[in-house]
Parts: structure tokens; sequence; C-alpha cells
């Protein structure tokens, strides 16, 4: 196979890796979207970019000169992953059940003969559908729906699958029974923003969107697999550990070629230690969570936690107990059981249904009976890692010693009055960046925590435009190349 960006010269390799980087964190490029210029930029490169990440990640690339989407392959669900969809009025939250719900009625309800469609006939299309899902429903005298409405409509436009030719959504808004508004439909970009592995109607767990794992008699098909697993989970997430990943991926991210071929790839530079490994990125742009930086009081309190966390464990007199650290799988099962028990199952075509695979069936898989190579032996098991245990009563104990010395105040007015809901919300964003593990009673302290152990503990400082922001001293962004890394080899 030949290396990726095989065609590129060097004096281009540059604009090919920017371009890389573009279709790997935006859900859709269009003309608008994120921005103009950015589709023309990632067409120049559009086929081998469709090589390359087909060769190395086993994604699809589609590209038309309206539009490029890329298509995933995933083995696992992410719960990190909320940036691409979040409301665009005010604070960029992340959508919540209800505008998830809208989104899809609102696709299923753009037919294909209608170029144009006006807000009060789609939202009586709809209303019906939404009204006939228990504990959804569309009332338009509910503030809180209406709001739900005008985020999804926001978002499609975003993303030109929407375009305002006439009218307000704010009139409609104000007044449901005569402000009103026209868009034109974009079908081709509907079509790419909803493309489901399997058809939903026929899934009875969340598993059934996922991709299996197949299991082959032919050797060079097992390594192929396996590399482009370890190369999807490398992209995908901050830092990848070996405990806790499957142990032929983890052999594959241990050996020389994937990391360093997705480092060609992006750009980013590769960092190997004995826990794991990971890209950096020194410019910051390659992820959805820059840490630490201006990213409001809950970056802000990571960061000092942190800190805290580091101090804790560099103390001579505290001795932290060291626990194994879970393997993904087990993650995986908690949250695929949260996700089944709520999903509806009435209308479910039983036999026709996609199910978790069984991993019995798994092994049957693509089996050829006459293998011309034997077969691969098995890959010994990676050695469980042992992490640092820091106890929630020690996280409350730490987050009222930071309101002690820095001052209420300096978390701002929402969370000024709330430690608690600071503390939860900074281990869930260190959490969704792989540096702590919650368990039950408390926290483990994973590896790549461990680069950011100079951050110093200092009083906000105000910036010239009125940004509150810590003053930092050794600590970098998380895809920054900090030489401290993820811990000692």
């Amino acid at each position: 196979m030949p290396p990726p960006a095989a065609a590129v010269q060097p004096s281009d390799l540059g604009s090919y890796q920017s371009a890389a980087r573009l279709v790997l964190t935006h859900d859709l490029i269009t003309a608008a979207h994120p921005r103009p210029g950015t589709l023309d930029q990632v067409l120049r490169w559009a086929d081998q970019l469709a090589r390359d990440l087909r060769d190395l990640l086993g994604y699809t690339l589609i590209a038309t000169t309206r539009q490029v989407r890329l298509i995933r392959r995933l083995e696992a669900l992410d719960p990190t992953q909320t940036s691409v969809f979040t409301a665009r009025s005010g604070p960029r939250r992340p959508f919540d059940r209800r505008r998830l719900a809208y989104l899809c009625l609102f696709l299923a309800s753009f037919s294909r003969s209608r170029v144009e469609i006006s807000l009060a006939d789609l939202v009586r299309a709809f209303t019906p559908t939404a009204n006939a899902i228990a504990g959804l429903g569309f009332d338009p005298t509910v503030s809180a729906h209406k709001a739900a409405v005008v985020d999804v409509l926001d978002w499609l436009a975003e993303r030109g699958a929407l375009r305002l030719s006439d009218g307000s959504v704010e009139a409609w808004t104000a007044d449901t029974s005569r402000g009103d508004a026209l868009y034109d439909i974009d079908h081709d970009i509907c079509a790419v923003l909803f493309r489901p592995a399997r058809p939903v109607q026929h899934l009875t767990s969340a598993a059934g969107l996922l991709d299996a794992t197949f299991t082959s008699a032919r050797r060079a098909a097992q390594r192929e697999a396996a590399a482009q697993r370890a190369a999807r989970a490398l992209v995908e997430h901050p830092v990848v550990y070996y405990a806790q990943v499957e142990p032929e991926v983890a052999e594959a991210l241990r050996q020389s070629g994937v990391a360093e071929n997705l480092a060609r790839l992006t750009g980013l530079a590769v960092e190997r230690r004995a826990e794991g490994v990971l890209l950096a990125d020194a410019s910051g742009k390659f992820t959805d969570r820059p840490f630490p930086g201006r990213g409001g009081a809950v970056n802000r309190a990571a960061g000092l936690l942190l800190a805290k966390i580091a101090d804790t464990l560099e103390d001579p007199d505290e001795h932290p107990p060291l626990l194994p650290l879970p393997p993904a799988a087990t993650d995986q099962r908690d949250l695929l059981a949260r996700i089944d028990a709520a999903l509806p199952m009435a209308g479910v075509v039983s036999e026709l249904a996609w199910t978790a695979p069984d991993p019995a069936e798994l092994d049957r898989a693509e089996y050829d009976p006459v293998p011309r190579t034997p077969m691969t032996p098995p890959t010994p098991a990676t050695p469980e890692l042992l992490v640092p245990f820091i106890a929630a009563t020690r996280l409350r104990a730490m987050i009222e010693e930071l309101y002690d010395e820095v001052g209420a105040a300096s978390f701002t007015i929402t969370w000024q009055h709330d430690p608690s809901g600071l503390l939860n919300a900074a281990v869930t964003f260190l959490a969704d960046l792989r540096l702590l593990r919650p368990v039950d009673g408390g926290v483990l302290v994973l590896p790549a925590a461990a680069r950011y152990r100079n951050i110093k503990l200092a009083l906000p400082v105000r910036h010239a435009e009125g940004q509150l922001a810590l003053d930092l001293f050794g600590g970098q962004d998380l895809d920054g190349q900090d030489p401290e890394g993820l811990g000692d080899d």
C-alpha cells in the first residue's frame, strides 16, 4: 500500500494536510459551511484524500462540486462527540433529545417533490408525528418547543439544507398564527446529512449502527483490519491507552506505521509513551475541546483541579491507591444499555432486526474453509494498567480549596454559588479528554494528565478584552507538544 499523500509534492504537503484536517473535523463542508473558501480548499485534494482515508481508516469520502461529506466507520459509540449538533443562538449548547428528534422528523418530512416549504406547512406536517411519540410532542404555545424548532432550522440553514427566501423565523416565533417563513430545500444536502449504517426501523439495539468486527482466516486481512481500527481510534480520540483497547489494536499501535501514516496525513506529531500514543497538534485546532485555554469557567476549573491532583500525587504524605483501568468495552456496554433503555420497540420489524453481533458468530464470519496461509496466532493480552484513584470526598475538598484560594467570583455568576456543579462539569470535561476516568466513589487519574503537572495555580488574570483566563506556565494544549508527554517510559 502506498503511503498517504503519495502523489503530493513536498511544497503542497501543508495544503493537503490542512484539507485532511478540515475533512476530519467538520461533519459537512459546503460553499458556506464552515466558512467560504473551505470547499475549494478540500476539493483540490478530493481524489487523493478519498484514497488515503479509505486505505488508512476505512472511511468513505463523498465529494461533489457542492459539498464534501465523510462517512465514518464506527466500532463504538462516542458520547463526547456532541459538538456536531449544537444550537447556534446564544451559547453553543449541544442539542437535547427534543431537538435531535425534531431534526429527524423535519428531514423525514422533506418530500423530494417539493423544492420549497413554508415554516407553517412544515410545522403542520410534523406536529401529528411529534404528538404521536410519547414524551415528545409539539405545542406552539410552549416557548421551549418553539425554541427547539428554531434551533433545528438554524442548524439546517447553517449547513445549506435550508435557505431562507422570504419571511422571518422571528415573526413566526412571536406569533405562530400570523408569522411565517419560506425556505428553499436542498435535497442533496439533506440526503448526505442522514445516512444511517442500517435502516433505523430495523434496529433493536444501538449496537446495530456499529460495524461488526469480523475475523478472517487470511493473515493480511487481519493485519489490515487491526491497523484500520487502530488508526480510527487514534484519529477520533485525544489519546489511546493500550490497556483499554483490544490486544491486536494495541499491537498495531505499538508498531511503526499506523501513527506515522496518520501524522503524514494530518500534519500532527506522534507522541509515544509506555501507556499509549497520541497525535499532538501545536496549533490546537484539531480538537473540539481546547485545553487549557480561554474556555470559560469549566475549562479553568479543570486546569486548577489537575494542578491540585498533581500536588496530591507528588505529596510524599499522600498515598492514593492504584486501581486497574477498565477496558473501553466496559464503558461501551454501559453506554449501550443506557441508550437501549430508551429505544421505542413498537413497530420494529423483528425478522429483519439488526442487533448487537454475537461473538460466536464473529469468529465464524468471513472464514475461508481452505486457507492458503496459516491462522495468525492469538495476540498476547495487554497487561492491565494501574492508575491512581482520587476519592470523591478528596475532589470535593479540592474544589472548596479553590473557591477559598481564588475567590468564588472567579468562577462566574453561573458557578460561584455551585462548587459541586462546577466540580461535576470539570470532571466530565476531563473525562471527555481522557485525562480522568470516573468510577464509583471517585476518579482514576489517567497517564495523559501528567502532561499538565506543570500547570501553576494562579489567580485568573483579566485580559484587555475582559476575558478571565489562567496564567499558565508550561502547560500545553492536549493536542499541543509538551515534552513531558503521557508519563515516563
